[in-house]
């Protein structure tokens, strides 16, 4: 080891002393489930074997977390989880969103435009392919070397396979390297949706709180050749009412979490991209509000965008909070002393003396990090470490980038491509560009003429690269010209110019091709900025941090969350803390006595049709101490037995500091009872054929 910063290491030697190492309950994979732990903890008596069917039962729905809940294609996840697909499938004269989506039989169940469903199935360690594949290379030369590897590792497991996805996973931020395959379905359709009122009961103003009243539940049904799917292992449900105290389980797909960030990349966080984020975000809430104010369509159109950008400026909120708290960053700061201490008395007589300081390394990329983050952002999004989507603003725009550098990449060997588009991974592709949505030109209008004003703004209008951008129009002359001309609204378009690969690109008059074309200079110097200056020496120093932590504290710490299904524990409770005090459960009784008639506290019509049939006394939401974040919604909450009581819906405001933390006495996640679902479908929406198929 050269040196450790001066300052980390008067830390270590001040801190490391009397510090230990917090307990967490973490967000385990499922090769690395510490189930002695658990049962020790919990007194439960689970076993590999009930691990397997938890995972087999388990779906990863888009961008959200779900559960099989019967042997024909059933599955349960969350309202908000479907939103998309139900706007989609509705109309202003047909809202689903307003009426509930109810179908009668299974051949009125309707298929999601885009949507795909996937069951974790196999893992496999191929951290040595990966590692070999990085050795003696720097910048971007380590980065695309690693992404070709993965590529070919993906494309030797699946093939051709369209019924499975391989993916090849980084864990521990590059310490380990996992081939996750997937069972994968593209035929997903529409079961049932409640009202969204019902689901959605209380607004932004209950979003990330507790108590809560909402039915934030919803089913699609999994096809396969034209017929639901047989899906042998699955949840049984159990619609009991849960007792508080009780042990469960959550397993679902969480986004993304940035635990193991060190000191200096979380102030990079907290002072950089977080008050970027939010500030773009409430921007583009307001425009979206101020939109939806212009007319009935418009307040239709923007209904689920407006959701959308709500709950990711909310989650953004809390965790600015946590990053600023005192107590939380203290907390934070002795974690990293002890594994410092525990380095340096390790490094004193092991083997790895003459390596770099990974800590010292990582310090010095955050000023480049900070200086690069806007660019990287607002023209390429996908940085991983900011909360708000930004690049282009609007599909049609997405669309475009994909059609162009799809067309541009393919014509490399797939190992020479961007990683998005190796041959293992254009099906996903694929399958996005082609899906029948429907476009809105208004709305894709206002999302453009925001990113562009909001990247001149950031950037300044001297920067050469928004001059590429804009050239002589102002944000709102381009994006009404992009928009209004463009034809790649028609799926049969976008269709033909990526069967038509680069000749057929190249030869398109459409103005957002065009566009695309005339800014890939800009945009791709830009992402080889970031991946060469920012993301190479992080994963490298990364790697080196992952060994030190696998030295030190061996297979007991678990992985940042990256997409890829976890499992974490914990019990039916409430909590007693400042800003967080009231007991576990809400019941229909709480729901009429909150509700004033007025939105957001508005009881859905048909749910309060039915308030004399529904027992006032069932338990509605409950709160549990586990361990999710975003990504968490829909996933399955299963008792001892392995049989499911809810579904994740949500968290508390000042949970989002599980981000970068967990912290027991605040960490809450908000469930809806599968004894609330099966009030909603037998006693309000008379679903009475999908009751009997649970039961």
């Amino acid at each position: 080891m050269r040196y450790l910063a001066p300052s980390l290491a008067v830390l270590a030697l001040t801190l490391a002393a009397g510090s230990t190492a917090r307990a967490e309950e973490g967000m385990w994979t499922f090769d690395n489930f510490p189930i002695a732990r658990a049962n020790a903890t919990l007194g439960t008596n689970i076993d590999q074997a009930w691990l397997d069917r938890v995972r087999l039962s388990s779906v990863k729905f888009g961008g959200c977390s779900a559960g099989i809940v019967s042997g024909e294609g059933l599955v349960m996840t969350n309202n908000h989880c479907v939103s998309s697909c139900v706007a989609n499938l509705s109309t202003q004269a047909i809202n689903y969103a307003e009426t509930g989506f109810t179908p009668r039989s299974r051949e009125e169940e309707l298929k999601c435009p885009g949507g795909s469903a996937e069951i974790l199935t196999d893992i496999a360690d191929v951290t040595d392919r990966m590692h070999r594949a990085g050795e003696g290379l720097s910048g971007q030369a380590f980065t695309r070397a690693r992404d070709a590897e993965a590529g070919r590792i993906e494309s030797e497991a699946c093939g051709g396979d369209a019924g499975k996805r391989c993916q090849v996973v980084s864990l521990y931020r590059g310490g380990q390297f996992k081939l996750y395959t997937y069972k994968k379905y593209t035929d997903v359709r529409l079961a049932f949706a409640p009202e969204d009122r019902a689901a959605t009961f209380g607004g932004d103003l209950d979003n990330f709180s507790f108590p809560r009243f909402a039915i934030d539940a919803a089913f699609i049904r999994l096809y396969e050749d034209g017929r639901p799917a047989a899906t042998p292992t699955h949840f049984v449900w159990n619609a009991s009412k849960p007792v508080e105290g009780t042990p469960v389980f959550v397993s679902g797909s969480p986004g993304s979490t940035q635990r193991l960030l060190t000191m200096d990349q979380l102030f990079t966080v907290r002072d950089v991209v977080l008050p970027m984020d939010q500030l773009i975000a409430s921007e583009l809430r307001g425009r979206l509000i101020r939109f939806s104010e212009q007319s009935e369509e418009n307040a239709f159109i923007a209904m689920d965008p407006i959701s959308s950008i709500e709950n990711t400026y909310k989650r953004g909120r809390g965790r600015m909070a946590a990053l600023v708290d005192p107590a939380f960053m203290q907390m934070k700061r002795e974690s990293e002393a002890d594994f410092i201490g525990r380095y340096v008395s390790a490094l004193a007589t092991g083997p790895d003396a003459t390596a770099d300081d990974p800590w010292t390394v990582l310090a010095a990329v955050q000023p480049v990090a900070r200086e690069l983050y806007p660019a990287m952002a607002l023209l390429e999004g996908g940085t991983g470490i900011g909360t708000t989507p930004v690049a282009g603003g609007s599909q049609l725009f997405n669309w475009a980038r994909t059609l162009v550098r799809g067309a541009q990449e393919r014509a490399k060997p797939s190992t020479e491509r961007l990683p998005e588009y190796a041959d293992s991974r254009l099906a996903s592709v694929q399958s996005g560009l082609f899906a029948e949505r429907p476009v809105y030109p208004t709305l894709e209008q206002v999302r453009m003429e925001w990113w562009l004003s909001k990247t001149r703004e950031w950037l300044t209008v001297d920067d050469p690269r928004v001059r590429g951008l804009l050239g002589g129009e102002s944000p709102e002359q381009l994006s009404a010209r992009l928009i209004e001309g463009t034809t790649l609204a028609d799926p049969a378009v976008r269709r033909a110019l990526w069967e038509g690969g680069l000749a057929a690109i190249e030869a398109s008059d459409d103005p957002l091709i065009r566009y695309l074309l005339s800014i890939q200079d800009e945009t791709r110097a830009v992402r080889s900025d970031w991946e060469t200056r920012v993301e190479a020496p992080t994963a490298r120093a990364s790697e080196q941090l992952a060994a030190a932590r696998f030295s030190v504290y061996g297979d007991a710490v678990y992985p940042d969350a990256t997409g890829t299904l976890r499992l974490t524990y914990g019990r039916i409770e409430g909590t007693d803390v400042p800003g967080q005090r009231w007991g576990p459960f809400t019941t229909f009784n709480g729901l009429w006595d909150r509700a004033t008639g007025a939105a957001p506290f508005d009881v859905a019509p048909k749910l309060l049709a039915a308030r004399d049939r529904i027992d006032g006394t069932t338990v509605l939401n409950m709160a549990v101490s586990s361990d999710t974040i975003g990504g968490s919604s829909g996933s399955p909450v299963v008792n001892a037995a392995g049989e499911i009581v809810g579904a994740n819906f949500d968290s508390t405001v000042l949970s989002q500091r599980n981000a970068y933390g967990y912290d027991r006495n605040v960490n809450r996640s908000v469930i809806v009872t599968t004894g609330a679902v099966t009030t909603a479908l037998r006693d309000v929406y008379g679903m009475g054929r999908l009751v009997a198929e649970l039961e």
